[in-house]
């Protein structure tokens, strides 16, 4: 079809089927637009076929096996116990197409027409959509544009079947016999924790300077977890070369102490993420784009041309499914008449570390930068019946409020069950909860949330469970203390 003929007509658009873009399609269908939605590889996009769903298996495969290998605590029989890793990678392979093909069974109930092909703006009004040599022209009211990000290619790492980055580490066919990743982002933690409940042995380097990305607090706790599972941590690394050899890789880098060379089996590292909006024409029709090139929206997910949104990746970081999520419904509703927000003030924060670390609002030491007064109280797992019932007693419920004014301003949860426990704290940051928002409900006993009411109490030295202590002083900083966040695993 030739620009100019008579085009499809289309009432609401969407290009990219990930997670922000089928929430947005289907929250627009609920509300009566007609909608269809492009996508040129597979629905459920990176997350479901090769990010957050495939990394998952392989995190829960390594939390079970640990789970396993601990049973002897309630009495249980579990010697031989192992891993059959071929059967957990065809059930990795099962879920995601399970996954996908509910995301597709949800567009059709929902009547969400599905165009496979690769979308492109002719005007700001018109898409073009070209899929092998078919191509097709569609004129519409709106436009949501999900395009997400892609990997910038490192050049500085050969092409090679034991050096991956983050879209194919989940897909390794063997697990690996000795396990180097270089960064601390939740993907290479979570990943680092599950290879080594699966047996390999693990390295982490990081570069100069370089923190784990939480409080300070929980960073310690963590790092006190890595060194009990043997994980090594190499801090203030230059790397040199990595290279792949006969039996595996070789990293050169340098260290405080000189040049050092690892020898491992696989090698794992993390690319930065650009848009992927190449060929989708978004500047061409005056749609404004950040230094780096990502599409700059307001709280309602609107770009600089009416009647076009853009949520998810290619809208910036973090890069959150959940944030994808919920500008999808948002940019949805906006489009059809409601008014909406996404505020990501509180946006949760969650590693699937073993055990989990989940975090939402202010940590301790950026309250600090901001001169607040604050306040502190930190209750161990270990003292929680509900863990001393499972055993699993590493970690802690953290709460900073402000002085004065008792309002909470950040919740950070290094234990089992964190990942769900943390929406408890979501909830109170949203609506402005006090201290004693937390200590008035009753909680279920025994429970993990016990541990979120005892550190709420824990601010005015109440909880139950904890030897009264000295009040805690937020200020001046013991910057020595924040930076051995993760001393001790070198």
């Amino acid at each position: 079809m030739v620009v100019g003929e008579l085009a499809n007509q289309a009432d609401l658009i969407v290009i990219g089927g990930g997670p922000g873009g089928y929430h947005a399609a289907i929250r627009a269908a609920q509300l009566g637009r007609q909608v269809v939605l492009i996508e040129k590889a597979d629905l459920g996009g990176v997350c479901l076929n090769k990010g957050c769903i495939p990394s998952k298996v392989i995190t829960e495969a390594g939390k079970r096996l640990d789970d396993v290998k601990k049973s002897s605590l309630f009495g249980l029989s579990t010697e031989d116990a192992g891993i059959q890793f071929d059967r957990l990678l065809e059930h990795q392979k099962r879920t995601i197409e399970g996954l996908r093909a509910g995301v597709k069974a949800l567009c059709k109930a929902n009547k969400v027409q599905i165009l496979k092909g690769s979308a492109f703006f002719l005007s700001d009004t018109r898409i073009g959509v070209e899929e092998g040599d078919n191509y097709e022209v569609y004129e519409f009211k709106d436009a949501i544009v999900a395009a997400g990000v892609k990997p910038v290619p490192n050049t500085s790492y050969p092409e090679s079947r034991r050096i991956f980055n983050q879209l194919a580490i989940s897909f390794l066919d063997e697990i690996p016999g000795h396990l180097a990743i270089y960064g601390s982002g939740s993907l290479q933690l979570e990943l680092a924790m599950a290879y080594r409940a699966l047996g390999a042995e693990v390295t982490i380097l990081l570069k100069i300077g370089e923190q784990m990305p939480f409080d300070s607090a929980v960073s310690k706790e963590l790092a006190r977890i890595f060194k009990k599972e043997k994980i090594t941590i190499v801090k203030d690394c230059t790397l040199q070369e990595v290279a792949e050899t006969k039996n595996g890789v070789a990293i050169t880098f340098n260290e405080p102490s000189g040049e050092k060379v690892l020898k491992a089996s696989h090698f794992f590292y993390e690319e930065k993420q650009r848009p992927d909006s190449t060929g989708l024409g978004t500047s061409r029709i005056g749609i404004k784009h950040d230094e780096d090139g990502f599409i700059l929206t307001d709280t309602q997910c609107r770009t600089s041309v009416k009647g076009i949104y853009a949520i998810g990746d290619i809208t910036g970081g973090p890069f959150l499914a959940s944030k994808a999520i919920k500008q999808g419904k948002t940019a949805a509703e906006a489009a059809c008449g409601l008014n909406p927000e996404a505020d990501f003030r509180f946006l949760p924060s969650v590693s699937f570390t073993r055990p989990p670390i989940a975090s939402a609002g202010m940590t301790e030491e950026e309250a600090i930068a901001e001169k607040l007064d604050i306040k502190t109280s930190q209750f161990p797992l270990a003292a929680n019946g509900f863990s001393t019932i499972t055993g699993k007693k590493d970690g802690f419920v953290k709460i900073v409020s402000e002085r004065g004014t008792d309002v909470i301003l950040g919740v950070h949860i290094i234990g089992e069950g964190a990942h769900e426990l943390i929406f408890s704290g979501v909830v109170g940051l949203e609506m402005g909860a006090r201290e004693e928002d937390l200590h008035f409900p009753s909680y279920p006993h025994p429970g993990l949330a016990e541990a979120l009411l005892e550190a709420a109490e824990g601010l005015e030295g109440n909880a139950v469970h904890l030897k009264p202590q000295k009040e805690k002083k937020s200020s001046p900083v013991n910057t020595e203390s924040l930076q051995a966040g993760i001393s001790g695993t070198k």
